[in-house]
């Protein structure tokens, strides 16, 4: 063979590998481009932000860029973020008291001066046609999930005080085990589940129309809640247990296969600690040096001493993040055990701290994952199940159930103090309902 026959030959080689390497930039400029379509043609579902408790610490207006926090106008716009959850977070420090009772309250007040602040821009939303108009008038919707039932402090009238200023899911407990429920996060299990004043409220929240959420339950809780709720439950912010052994807070494959049997979904939580264990392992190290430092008389066993350590053993030993690619993990492994009408997205921005995966730091990054979902295969209905369509599901058959018993299709078990509300519908909206 002669030189300008192989010179030939590598020409054809160098121009078919330049095809090939267009072609790839193409296909990857293709995933980008399909991801922002679809964030910005669906309505983007977040289970679980925590906005007013970082608004009451210190207020900022949020319908402008802001510094700090994950989420701002700006930023959820950019994303696609149409309808975040807004947590109305109680410590469980507070316990069921009165005090507990008025701090939700405080909470709920700073969601709506953002909506009195900026009313071309929020709108707080009480049941999915409420999001589907909201998403049509270009606003973001801001419905409302009471974290932590200790608001509730053990009188019914409190629950319907809740569900009249718009609270439309609660989390039974939290961080501590509460009159209602025993939390995953509490060694001391006072019920073994649910108390018997937690049974009466499950029943009485499908009664007026509001979600079950089983985050931060025990597992026997949660499984007792699958087990007797006509209508599908949410997890608003958990993510799989498989990833973290142990870890509670998640959610194992026996609950993800009886929340499946439920016809309801978990909201995928974003917080480092939630998809794998180094950031766990990472906490007890710092917590071990840190008590050793206290124990030899090194530093003061204060806030601020604390924290001055901790941010010194964060520089000297980096805190060990997730990737967005791990979070798809988590979604690929619950589609794999419960089915793709089981998972959606519970992110708790502004709730975990400075410990968001690489690539989704904040409200501004749906896209990214989407654009993930997209190269492993996922089509487009399946991403909109994820993105909204599971969870406007379990929230439609909630409602559809308090509607029932309203109108006396399903009889009342409890005792109400108020009739579950019937929302007005426009025309337009009943027909955006039905669809």
């Amino acid at each position: 063979m002669n030189f300008k026959v192989l010179l030939t030959s590598a020409s054809i080689l160098a121009l078919s590998a330049c095809s090939n390497q267009s072609d790839n930039q193409d296909s990857a400029l293709d995933y980008a481009a399909e991801a922002q379509r679809i964030a910005q043609e669906t309505i983007i579902l977040d289970g679980h932000i925590d906005i007013p408790y970082r608004l009451g610490s210190k207020w900022e207006d949020v319908s402008v860029a802001t510094d700090g926090g994950d989420f701002d106008y700006p930023r959820a716009v950019a994303g696609g973020l149409n309808a975040p959850f807004m947590s109305i977070y109680t410590p469980a420090g507070l316990g069921d008291s009165e005090a507990s009772t008025a701090h939700a309250d405080k909470m709920i007040d700073i969601v709506e001066r953002m909506v009195e602040e900026s009313p071309d821009k929020f709108v707080i939303a009480r049941n999915p046609v409420e999001v589907q108009a909201a998403f049509r008038a270009g606003k973001i919707a801001l419905p409302l999930g009471l974290e932590n039932g200790s608001p509730i402090n053990g009188d019914m009238g409190n629950l319907e005080h809740f569900f009249t200023r718009g609270i439309r899911y609660i989390t039974l407990a939290h961080s501590i085990s509460n009159h209602i429920s025993d939390s995953s996060y509490d060694e001391v299990r006072l019920w073994n589940g649910l108390s018997d004043f937690g049974k009466d409220v499950v029943v009485r929240m499908n009664e007026l129309g509001i979600m079950v959420d089983i985050s931060h339950l025990s597992d026997d809780a949660a499984a007792q809640i699958l087990d007797m709720s006509p209508v599908p439950v949410i997890a608003s912010h958990s993510s799989a247990r498989t990833f973290t052994p142990g870890f509670e807070r998640n959610m194992s494959d026996d609950l993800l296969k009886k929340l499946a049997e439920n016809n309801g979904v978990i909201m995928i939580n974003y917080g480092s600690s939630f998809i794998f264990m180094a950031p766990q392992d990472w906490g007890k190290a710092l917590d071990a040096a840190l008590a050793a430092k206290v124990e030899a008389g090194e530093i003061e066993d204060t806030p601020e001493s604390r924290s001055a350590f901790a941010l010194e053993y964060r520089e000297a030993n980096p805190y060990p993040y997730a990737t967005l690619s791990q979070v798809a993990d988590h979604i690929d492994h619950v589609v794999k055990v419960a089915g793709i009408d089981t998972v959606g997205l519970g992110s708790d921005y502004d709730g975990v701290g400075d410990s968001l995966p690489i690539g989704l730091k904040d409200a501004s990054t749906f896209p990214n994952l989407i654009e993930e979902l997209l190269k492993r295969g996922y089509s487009e209905a399946d991403i909109s199940k994820i993105l909204s369509g599971n969870a406007l599901r379990v929230w439609s058959a909630v409602e559809a159930h308090a509607e029932k018993v309203r109108t006396g299709e399903i009889p009342l078990q409890s005792e109400p103090l108020v009739e579950p509300a019937s929302p007005d519908m426009s025309d337009e909206d009943e027909e955006a309902a039905a669809e």
